[in-house]
């Protein structure tokens, strides 16, 4: 009797994760193609450009997303969780409406912070006296609202459960346009204010076609009547601390940059900006994941359904070890040659490398902590959490940048790194009784390891001996990589836990 009732539940799980797996799979394709791209538009600008014009570039940029991520009004969470619970409740009214409510005040929003960017680029402390930045900030900000209505739009789609057009407009199309755009550049060697507004220029198009795909998916869902409970109070209670938790996470990610800039110099700003850029690599395999759980995280929290919630939860953070370990230790391994390739004058960042990859391997086995809080309904939460983190990173970059530079913000975000993960990690657990460590998890952490960082430190013992240098070092790398694929896709137990779940 107990094995008949419990054949369909597991039935039924192991149907939700090959879904999930699917479009967590699919963006990881595309969220691959996103960081090289990405690391294609580092090293073309750390190429073309003099240090000191390459840093006002990145801290240009930083400025740009600060913005989008203050116009979108936290709306890009919400935009998944209320139509994934909408849907599921079958509120077709309710999602008409929330539609309405969740979009409009983005544009406003955006046009707002554009022309406030536009204006006060040059009163911005710290970077506001330099020309080539300030020129840079209002060539991006002429794209802010189509970037921050895409963002939100495309967030939309996903609530879904649709990832094709945030793999296709915004993993592909975009990033590769605007490396096509600035190779062009780079080989016609125009100005770096052009390097900015081209780098931006690819929202608009893909704006335009993220709408489109969002009415394809709302008019088979029209209401015929109302009979919705649905306030717009409700968005804006859920949407008003992850619109501060929003703009303090890309403050997690972009502002020291821009501290950088304004406490060492553009030179060092650049520097940071280059050797960290391997850490934005692994957060859009992070985003990636998170974007195809998020929807169903959301429908199963719905209905309390805790034991699918947990399954969800930790076997999204084993493939995200799976496919984020590998590429941080390689980082720690390579971080002499990964700088090398940007030019000479961004050697020399190796111990930024490394403090910044040891920091993102605690954050990867946490899984998307932050995420899961939200998905509960825990937004307040999530929005002291970043703030704390927040607080640690600014602190610790006033103390350490005037004096270390790059590195002195390297451990700030290291120190915020962790306290973003391991504060909301306790909160899952004790509050909605969820937790990362499954059986997958811990696999996965011992599997890349042990092929990727174990035969390294072994090779490092003995260097003095016998003098590897960098071939031997790639040789016990790949071995160590086929080993890797192997366990995973060779060995049915394992293969079995990562793709149906395993505790």
């Amino acid at each position: 009797m107990t094995a008949t009732m419990a054949s369909p539940r597991l039935e039924a799980s192991r149907s939700m994760l090959r879904n999930v797996a699917r479009g967590g799979v699919a963006n990881l394709i595309g969220t691959a193609f996103t960081g090289i791209a990405g690391l294609g538009v580092t090293w073309l600008v750390a190429r073309a450009l003099p240090a000191a014009a390459a840093g006002a570039f990145f801290s240009a940029t930083a400025t740009f997303v600060l913005g989008v991520a203050v116009a979108k009004l936290g709306s890009q969470t919400s935009m998944v969780y209320w139509p994934a619970r909408l849907r599921a409740t079958g509120d077709a009214e309710g999602l008409a409406r929330c539609l309405r409510v969740g979009l409009a005040p983005v544009v406003l929003a955006a046009v707002a912070v554009a022309a406030g960017l536009w204006f006060g680029a040059g009163k911005i402390p710290g970077v506001g006296h330099e020309p080539g930045y300030v020129a840079q900030v209002r060539a991006l900000a002429l794209f802010l609202p189509a970037a921050a209505l895409t963002d939100a739009v495309l967030a939309t789609t996903r609530g879904f459960r649709v990832m094709r057009p945030t793999v296709v407009l915004d993993r592909i199309v975009r990033p590769l346009a605007q490396l096509v755009l600035l190779a062009g550049l780079w080989l016609t060697g125009t100005a770096p204010t052009v390097f900015a507004a081209l780098w931006a220029a690819p929202y608009l198009p893909v704006a335009l076609l993220s709408g489109y795909a969002l009415a394809r998916l709302v008019r088979p869902t029209m209401p015929t009547e109302s009979t919705s409970d649905f306030l717009p109070s409700d968005f804006w209670r859920f949407a008003a601390p992850r619109a501060v938790a929003s703009m303090a996470q890309m403050a997690l990610q972009r502002v020291d940059v821009l501290l950088v800039a304004a406490l060492a110099g553009l030179a060092p700003a650049a520097l940071y900006a280059v050797a960290g850029r391997f850490v934005i690599l692994g957060q859009f395999v992070n985003q990636a994941l998170s974007q195809s759980v998020q929807p169903r995280l959301a429908e199963r929290l719905a209905i309390d359904d805790r034991v699918a919630a947990n399954t969800l939860y930790q076997q999204a953070t084993a493939w995200l070890v799976l496919t984020s370990w590998p590429l941080y230790y390689l980082a720690i391994t390579y971080a002499t040659v990964y700088l090398g390739l940007f030019g000479r004058k961004y050697q020399g960042g190796e111990r930024i490398v490394l403090v910044l990859a040891l920091a993102m391997l605690v954050a990867t086995a946490c899984g998307m902590v932050d995420m899961v809080l939200a998905m509960g309904g825990r937004t307040w939460q999530n929005l002291v959490n970043v703030g704390l983190a927040l607080a640690t990173m600014l602190g610790v970059d006033a103390l350490l940048v005037p004096r270390h530079g790059a590195l002195g913000a390297a451990l700030g975000l290291a120190a915020a790194v962790l306290v973003n993960n391991l504060v909301p990690l306790a909160q899952v657990r004790h509050g909605l009784g969820l937790h990362p460590f499954g059986r997958a998890t811990l696999t996965a952490m011992a599997l890349s390891t042990v092929c990727f960082a174990a035969p390294q430190v072994v090779l490092h013992m003995v260097v003095h001996l016998v003098h590897p240098g960098l071939p031997l070092t790639i040789a016990v790398s790949v071995i160590g990589a086929a080993g890797y694929l192997f366990a995973i896709f060779g060995l049915p137990n394992l293969r079995s836990m990562f793709t149906q779940g395993g505790r």
